[in-house]
């Protein structure tokens, strides 16, 4: 597989009721759980999101500031389908260069005070963190856009105009790009975990260190538990709960 569309569409057609991405907060207590269907109909609203709402296109930088969470793995994916490159330069957690801003931010709650001024140059989506995606509680600075608000309305199926192919930049790393090819070739043959397998992560996908934990088991037809905020003492429990079959952290 060489595109993210591509592999998507493969773990669509073998078995589209499975789990796909498990999110574990245990400061919290959350749990959610994606279906390939159900993480596939996510990807599709935030394709139509950044694209049709807010005129990315094929090649424009995106920004994911967002902490380990669900919804990260998710606009890893949209953006993948839609031809975006996800920008990992320097410090994933904000601007390190006024002058060179991405198309798009998305962000969350910690990254308002980063992103909220740049609203007049760049769309700033801002995701809440709260269950099942919901909107902010409280009103969001001038000119950011609340993806718990715009999300839903957006439709369960994205085709893009312009599909992005192999040799597309998928992410952009302090040393150069990375092609759509490249990085699905590099998760083939990656070790993290064998043919079909359960990862247990705790790294933030949308980061440098930590997006192979996602393309890893998509590539490998397996899936992916993330837990965000990991209690040392729980994550015994919980990859028993999950029939892990390979931990990170181990």
């Amino acid at each position: 597989m060489t595109t993210f569309s591509a592999v998507l569409s493969d773990l669509l057609r073998r078995d589209p009721g499975r789990p796909l991405v498990t999110f574990y907060d245990h400061a919290t207590g959350e749990r959610v759980e994606l279906s390939v269907t159900t993480y596939a109909n996510w990807v599709a609203k935030a394709c139509s999101l950044l694209v049709d709402e807010h005129g990315l296109e094929r090649g424009d930088r995106v920004r994911i500031d967002l902490p380990p969470h669900w919804l990260g793995h998710v606009f890893l994916g949209a953006a993948w389908y839609a031809g975006l490159v996800v920008d990992l330069r320097g410090d994933v957690a904000g601007p390190t260069d006024p002058s060179d801003l991405p198309g798009a931010v998305v962000c969350g709650p910690d990254g308002l005070d980063r992103w909220a001024e740049h609203a007049d140059d760049l769309p700033v989506l801002a995701c809440s963190l709260l269950p099942l995606g919901v909107r902010f509680a409280t009103p969001l600075p001038v000119g950011v856009h609340d993806v718990g608000v715009e999300i839903w309305g957006q439709p369960d199926a994205f085709a893009p105009w312009e599909p992005a192919e192999p040799d597309d930049a998928a992410v952009l790393l302090t040393d150069g790009p990375l092609s759509q090819a490249a990085m699905w070739e590099a998760a083939a043959a990656g070790s993290l975990l064998s043919d079909g397998g359960r990862l247990l992560a705790v790294s933030n996908p949308a980061s440098p260190p930590g997006f192979s934990t996602f393309t890893e088991p998509l590539a490998r037809s397996g899936s992916v538990v993330l837990v965000a905020h990991p209690d040392p003492d729980r994550l015994g429990s919980t990859a028993h709960d999950e029939r892990v079959t390979v931990r990170e952290d181990a």
